[in-house]
């Protein structure tokens, strides 16, 4: 992108003599023209405004920028400078745009350049978070202003119009499953962990649905990567471990679960069915698992080493993980359906608790008390 010929700044101007001038390949959607074109990073957060927020939501055309997004984002793009991904953003011209086709037919049409007043108004219809870390990446990391992302213009057609074009744009926006992103992510090293526990740790192998983070009736699978995943955060929270120590301790840990839930194996041994096994008991449920992550993270904030914790997590074959048994209720159950609130979860990590004759923290002790009134 750059500025034409009789434009003296890079900055925008009221000037209608000024002009931004961008390479951009010509579309139609709807019958309206659209342009797509690339733009240098540096220059996003000097042409690209938000909406005002102090506006009532009903004469904005973009919702208010969630700034607690915007460190995460930030970061992802600091942290990868070789390897983050953008897709393109989405802006409304309030102003006119002039195309102008390298050629008068063929393909030759449709490429070319757009020229755009800097006296027009830009606003961003999608990607108002990315265009705001980007302008904090560049803060951080200014060699990144010559890189570009893709930028999609459309004409501005007014309020109505634009408002429309962001409930369009958001209305089939489906966010993935857990379980799928976990599988997919190779820059977290925990979800690397639950990937090989999920494939090659005898409590989870050839059990784990990998995609989705919800379980049919009929499903063949026990858990879910997402539930893995989380119960394995949980019970390596906080500690302090060398390279390769995630890995190990993790299949130790499942490994002893595994050895006091008996129904596990008999689905491995296809003595018992997994739809089974979920319909008939906790411990495959997500709130089960994260829960014995919780527990076995106090074991371990102690010692590593599973010879010291192994004879403590035996005293779990004591626990009925039927749905028959009415302790549950109110804990991991709520009218007899499985519930994950942290009231629910911090119950059920107090139950286990009990059994193993481990003390509660403060925190816990309160949920209990509560819960023993008959506190809602």
């Amino acid at each position: 992108m750059g500025s034409s010929a009789t434009s003296q700044s890079a900055e925008p101007a009221t000037s209608a003599g000024f002009e931004y001038v961008f390479p951009a390949i010509r579309g139609i959607q709807a019958g309206r023209e659209f342009y797509v074109s690339m733009c240098p990073l540096r220059l996003i957060p000097k042409i690209f405004l938000f909406d005002e927020d102090e506006l009532a939501p009903e004469v904005r055309a973009q919702r208010i920028l969630n700034k607690g997004r915007l460190p995460a984002l930030t970061r992802y793009i600091v942290d990868n400078p070789s390897d983050y991904v953008f897709s393109a953003l989405t802006a409304s011209v309030d102003g006119d745009i002039h195309f102008e086709g390298i050629a008068d037919s063929g393909v030759g049409m449709r490429a070319g350049q757009i020229r755009i007043s800097m006296s027009s108004r830009f606003l961003i219809n999608d990607g108002q978070h990315r265009r705001a870390a980007i302008e904090q990446a560049l803060k951080e990391n200014p060699d990144l202003g010559e890189e570009t992302i893709a930028v999609v213009f459309f004409h501005d057609s007014g309020l109505a119009r634009c408002q429309q074009m962001f409930a369009d744009l958001n209305r089939h926006a489906v966010r993935p499953p857990r379980s799928i992103g976990v599988l997919y992510d190779h820059r977290d090293d925990l979800a690397t962990t639950a990937r090989l526990l999920a494939m090659r740790a005898p409590a989870f192998k050839g059990h784990v649905e990998m995609e989705s983070s919800t379980l049919s009736q009929r499903s063949r699978k026990l858990f879910t990567l997402s539930s893995v995943y989380y119960a394995t955060q949980s019970l390596l929270q906080g500690l302090e471990l060398k390279k390769d120590q995630p890995q190990e301790i993790a299949e130790a840990y499942w490994a002893a679960i595994d050895a006091v839930i008996p129904e596990w194996t008999l689905v491995r041994r296809r003595e018992l069915t997994a739809p089974e096994v979920r319909r008939d008991y906790l411990h495959s449920h997500g709130i089960a698992l994260h829960a014995l992550g919780r527990v076995g993270n106090s074991l371990l904030r102690k010692s590593l080493a599973p010879r010291t914790w192994t004879p403590t997590l035996k005293r779990l074959s004591s626990v009925d993980w039927s749905r028959a048994n009415t302790d549950w209720e109110g804990r991991a159950l709520v009218a007899g359906r499985v519930s994950k609130s942290h009231q629910n979860l911090t119950l059920t990590v107090n139950y286990l608790r009990q059994h193993l004759k481990l003390e509660l923290s403060a925190e816990e002790q309160r949920a209990e008390d509560a819960y023993l009134r008959g506190d809602s």
